[in-house]
């Protein structure tokens, strides 16, 4: 198994429902932090967000979220994220205390990165969520900017993105691992995984030019797939929607990036016109 799988424990939780745990240390990488936690009705988790911001995003269920003096009360819209609607997060700057109380089964991701700053506690609602369609044809897939560059953060760049069983995403292959570059960020990015039906899988390579890094990865309902550096296209299989919520952080807070060169036709008109 790739060393950048990180395989889900949904059959065996810890028990306050922890099955992803990626941090900066297990990860050997300097920024990116991921948590997912399965929470049962009633289920309080308390978090210290210590030296981190944190995007806690609600995948599916409802929850009420208290921080900074703030009480969120039972937000959440989404039984399934392949409802395909953009759902609620919360915003949480460094050094507080913030406690989600599940109000019905809950799936929670924790998204971190280290943050100094003092940004107010903030609810993130659907309205407030970028919508947008990417690509053509077999290369198609639906976005969800939850926390991009335009919005207020340290480090956190946060993004839900839906591929239809069949296509491509995260392609044409691109690749943002560049710290000195100004073309170019350098960015740590984590991939997590969901399927529908939940027996899917997707392939997902991870490779650089040099192909010094170079893993395809067979990835299951509730994986996560870390990209420290390289380029990382998803491919679907017949028959099964993917869903992936990434998380990327990095020194500079900018999303550029570099497209590898054998593919980049695929974003052209005339790959376009195919499908017309």
């Amino acid at each position: 198994m790739s060393y950048l799988l990180s395989k889900s424990r949904k059959h065996n939780p810890t028990a306050n429902g922890e099955v992803q745990k990626v941090t900066p240390e297990n990860a050997g990488w300097e920024y990116v932090g991921f948590e997912m936690y399965h929470l049962q009705v009633g289920q309080t988790l308390t978090f210290d967000t210590e030296g981190t911001e944190v995007c806690f995003v609600l995948v599916t269920g409802k929850a009420t979220v208290s921080a900074g003096g703030q009480i969120f009360a039972n937000i959440g819209n989404r039984a399934t994220p392949f409802e395909k609607i953009p759902p609620y997060s919360v915003y949480v700057p460094h050094n507080q205390q913030a406690e989600i109380k599940a109000e019905t089964y809950l799936e929670l991701a924790v998204c971190r990165a280290p943050s100094q700053g003092s940004l107010p506690v903030r609810l993130i609602t659907p309205e407030h969520v970028g919508v947008e369609q990417r690509g053509f044809g077999n290369n198609k897939r639906l976005v969800h900017n939850i926390l991009p560059e335009t919005e207020i953060a340290d480090a956190l760049l946060v993004v839900e993105v839906f591929t239809d069983e069949g296509n491509t995403s995260s392609y044409p292959s691109h690749k943002h691992d560049q710290k000195d570059n100004a073309n170019e960020t350098y960015l740590e990015e984590t991939y997590y995984h969901r399927f529908n039906p939940s027996q899917g899988f997707c392939l997902q390579r991870v490779y650089t030019d040099d192909r010094s890094l170079d893993e395809c990865m067979a990835v299951y309902d509730g994986d996560v797939v870390q990209v420290p550096r390289g380029y990382h296209p998803v491919a679907t299989i017949a028959g099964y929607d993917n869903y992936y919520l990434n998380v990327m952080a990095g020194p500079v807070r900018k999303w550029r990036f570099t497209w590898e060169e054998d593919h980049q036709w695929i974003n052209s008109q005339e790959y376009a016109e195919k499908f017309k």
